[in-house]
């Protein structure tokens, strides 16, 4: 997490992140002022305990929120992005300058121009440090803190055996800024993401005490202040030194497209260490007492695209699938994951949903699941406004809503979407809209009113022309003679696959005649499913439906 942030979030925000809430001023302070806070005590936290609350990606894109609504309402930035050193802490003898994010290869195009000596490095996924070395020894570790004071972690960096105590030549009186990183062989990131790595090494290197095992810890070094002109003396000096992880990571880069391929390389390959992107550097430096936090124009990073997006909630609506069963689905500030715009992701039951506890104006992370679904992770950011949409009142069960009533009518479409669904009758086209048109335009009472409906009465629904009126209208009346089996799956019955097929039932009369134990010898069927599929069969909403369907001269039903 980095607080200068504030300053280039631009670079994070997608186009459809540029709309402004709707708040009054006062509301907007309000809501500025509650992110504001806890972006600073995230702050807090990591600088002067070396905690990392949330990932660095959910931080930056609440960053990139708060940016956007201080624009909108016209309020400015915090004064500082800096704490004040606690008592004990240590000046860095050269500050940490941080790196400026790049939002994607036209950026990168842009940083390079101009530029000479490239070099590309992983983007190290650990905390920051300052080592100090004098006459060939380690004197002092400093956590990069605020980039100009940090806490004094020389104890602890003695305990890490893997960094040298002892140097020579140049390094025998230098300053290294690097990383403290949790070694992890074989590790593709990819695959396996952050793992928590920093907030590991932070709570490691916070601990008091000389027992905390270390040995897990290494060090990769990206900048040497003061150090060789040429990139490539240094990292030999550094390799010489024990370092050598910075040689074997660093790279000349000639063009963005190098970059573009070391970035999908190492997101790829197995590292011995988590990484979050790549980090561009030129040969040439300022000197050392020049460097100051934001301002290190010659280092820049490309982090690796969010595995989840943080996106707004704009509106919950409730769905009442065709069992009955209420689901919760949260419409989104739209948000791009991969290449798919995300605008709505399914939450659940309404217990999930209230467990959860979001509304309109709270900020979710998103990500892609299997198949690309977009998936609820977790709520981010609570608003003041916690007024909540109530859910649909009244009763819903595999038994209702056969039957179009006004509280019905959901749970009417989405049986109709359903028995129109490949795998009942099969309508192409006939969507849970389509039938909401056709609803509209005519009259419908019960579920299979469609088998009524003549080609003029088709041809008189607005926006159908005659020639869709008469292959729909040929639909319906072949839909007549679908096999038995069909019709059992469009009128809901709860009947597993297998024992459905096991059957070998071809008509209403054979199905209604199994009692529980009948149904039993089929596979997939319990003795609570037996005694459920009894009652469904018998019950007086089914059984009014497939005396309508008889009438209508459906097969399987005479």
């Amino acid at each position: 997490m980095k607080p200068w942030i504030m300053g280039l979030v631009m670079l994070l925000m997608g186009p459809a992140q540029a709309v402004c809430p709707a708040w009054s001023p006062a509301r907007a302070g309000q809501e500025i002022a509650l992110l504001q806070g806890q972006i600073a005590r995230w702050n807090e936290a990591y600088w002067r305990q070396g905690a990392s609350e949330v990932s660095d990606d959910v931080y930056d894109q609440l960053a990139a929120r708060l940016a956007q609504w201080q624009r909108c309402f016209g309020a400015g930035p915090p004064e500082s992005g800096t704490l004040s050193p606690l008592n004990g802490t240590l000046r860095h003898p050269v500050a940490h300058t941080g790196v400026r994010k790049l939002a994607d290869e036209r950026a990168v195009k842009q940083w390079m121009q101009g530029k000479t000596g490239l070099w590309v490095q992983p983007k190290v996924d650990g905390v920051a440090v300052t080592l100090v070395y004098r006459d060939g020894l380690l004197y002092q570790a400093i956590s990069r803190g605020d980039g100009l004071a940090g806490e004094d972690w020389t104890p602890q960096a003695r305990r890490i055996p893997s960094l040298p105590k002892r140097v020579q030549g140049a390094l025998a009186n230098s300053v290294l800024q690097g990383e403290i990183f949790l070694r992890a062989e074989g590790h593709v990131q990819q695959q396996m993401g952050g793992m928590n790595a920093r907030a590991k090494v932070a709570g490691l290197l916070m601990r008091r005490g000389q027992d905390t095992p270390l040995s897990m810890l290494s060090l990769f070094i990206w900048a040497w202040p003061d150090g060789p002109t040429a990139m490539s003396e240094r990292l030999r000096l550094l390799a010489e030194s024990g370092f050598e992880l910075a040689q074997r990571y660093s790279h000349p880069l000639a063009r963005a497209q190098d970059a573009v391929d070391w970035r999908a390389r190492w997101v790829t390959t197995p590292l011995p260490f988590a990484t979050d992107g790549i980090v561009l550097r030129t040969d040439k430096e300022p000197a050392g007492v020049q460097w100051q936090p934001t301002k290190g124009s010659w280092v820049a990073a490309w982090k690796y695209s969010p595995v989840g997006q943080v996106a707004q909630v704009n509106g919950i609506r409730f769905a009442i699938g065709r069992s009955g069963k209420v689901s919760v689905v949260a419409t989104l500030e739209p948000v791009l994951l991969d290449d798919k715009w995300v605008r709505r992701v399914n939450v659940g039951s309404v217990s999930r949903w209230r467990g959860l506890d979001f509304t309109v104006g709270d900020q979710l992370l998103v990500s892609l699941a299997g198949q690309g679904i977009p998936r609820l992770d977790r709520v981010v950011w609570r608003g003041l406004d916690r007024t909540k949409p109530e859910p649909p009142t009244g009763e819903y069960h595999s038994l209702t809503c056969y039957f179009l009533t006004d509280s019905c009518r959901a749970q009417f479409l989405a049986r109709l979407g359903w028995l129109s669904s490949p795998q009942a009758l099969n309508f192409p086209g006939m969507g849970e809209s389509a039938w909401r048109r056709l609803m509209i335009a005519q009259p419908f009472s019960h579920l299979f009113s469609w088998l009524e409906l003549t080609v003029a009465e088709l041809k008189a629904t607005p926006g159908m022309t005659p020639e869709r009126a008469g292959m729909l209208w040929h639909r319906f009346d072949m839909a007549r003679r679908q096999p038995f089996r069909q019709w059992v799956r469009a009128l809901g019955v709860p009947l597993p696959e297998a024992a459905l097929r096991a059957s070998g039932d071809a008509s209403w009369r054979q199905l209604i005649a199994r009692d529980e134990l009948s149904w039993q010898t089929l596979p997939g069927v319990g003795w609570e499913k037996a005694r459920s599929l009894v009652a469904f069969l018998h019950h007086p909403t089914i059984v009014s439906l497939a005396a309508k369907l008889r009438a209508l001269g459906v097969a399987g039903f005479d």
